[in-house]
């Protein structure tokens, strides 16, 4: 499960990537406080969102120095407050698209510790604050899992389209892993018949009660098509915990959409297959949850990583994605 920090204030900062006291001036990509990020460019600016009171907003023209804006909600989703109970505002790892002339940003919202857990998506024509169109629209809830009901938990998003154009959304944290479900035309719930997936998990001990997390440490999915590949990043192991983080990306690939995703050794994601693609070092601890963006002939990875020069402070990561033999990898993290 999601182990946000709350309540640890450092120089105007929480570490979850709440933005508390907002710079007035670009921060360096190495600085820019944040967990979950996601990346989308319009014309010539690059927007960047992240978990955060109201979901935190950043925007930069060439990746290296980044602008904080204004989050995208100023006030919780009244329909977020009344069907999970405990949550304030603080916003979790958004997902970025756009389709038929709005940008999808998908959301989740939590209880801590717990799968009282919903998706919920807000649109908008443009991403650019000084447009006359800009304005988020909440369309509400997508989806929700319920304790004692479910053995996933719906935060995490990822809305990845099918050779078919398709919208599926995959999301999934803990429990029984990475799930995936078929999305109606206009994106804002399961398609009917609903057709459900489940595409990589961990073993989990099976002496614990439904209603925790437990041990099976997966979350995060992102799906990026590729050479007639749909490939499977989720993060293994544990976030949020700062030097003590043991955070890293895997990756898995298939044909179809739905799975099977198999590894490099051909073991199966929900088996708990994973080929390693990022991880930390010495000096960067735990680094996952990523995105995979295409800028140019490029594809880059991402996400976010414990500074140990900065006590264990989340920072944003983009480094290039590479393939070798139709895997991806990254180089592993300068000491």
């Amino acid at each position: 499960m999601k182990r946000k920090i709350l309540g640890l204030l450092t120089g105007g900062l929480l570490v979850a990537g709440m933005v508390i006291g907002q710079p007035k001036q670009p921060l360096a990509t190495s600085a820019v406080p944040v967990h979950d990020p996601v990346m989308i460019k319009e014309k010539d600016t690059w927007y960047l969102f992240a978990t955060g009171m109201g979901i935190s907003v950043w925007s930069s023209k060439d990746k290296q120095l980044w602008t904080a804006e204004k989050p995208v909600f100023s006030e919780p989703p009244t329909w977020a407050i009344e069907n999970i109970k405990g949550y304030r505002g603080h916003t979790w790892a958004p997902d970025i698209s756009y389709h038929n002339g709005l940008y999808h940003l998908y959301y989740s919202v939590s209880a801590f510790g717990k799968n009282t857990s919903a998706i919920g998506l807000a649109v908008n024509k443009t991403l650019d604050p000084a447009s006359k169109d800009f304005k988020w629209m909440d369309r509400g809830k997508v989806i929700q899992s319920v304790p004692g009901r479910d053995m996933w938990n719906a935060i995490d998003p990822n809305l990845v389209r099918d050779d078919k154009n398709q919208a599926w959304l995959s999301f999934g944290s803990f429990w029984n892993g990475i799930k995936l479900v078929r999305l109606n035309d206009d994106q804002t719930a399961p398609a009917q018949p609903e057709q459900w997936f489940t595409l990589a998990s961990r073993p989990r001990s099976f002496y614990l009660p439904d209603s925790v997390a437990g041990d099976a440490a997966i979350e995060a999915p992102f799906i990026f098509k590729k050479d007639g590949y749909y490939y499977l990043f989720v993060s293994f192991d544990y976030c949020c915990r700062g030097e003590r983080s043991t955070y890293k990306v895997v990756a898995g690939r298939s044909e179809k959409l739905e799975g099977p995703y198999l590894d490099w050794e051909g073991v199966a994601m929900t088996l708990g297959g994973g080929t390693t693609v990022f991880e930390g070092s010495r000096d960067w601890h735990g680094v996952g949850h990523n995105a995979v963006i295409t800028d140019g002939d490029k594809n880059l990875l991402v996400c976010h990583g414990y500074d140990a020069k900065d006590k264990g402070r989340s920072k944003l990561i983009i480094r290039e994605l590479k393939w070798r033999n139709g895997w991806p990898f990254v180089t592993p993290m300068p000491e």
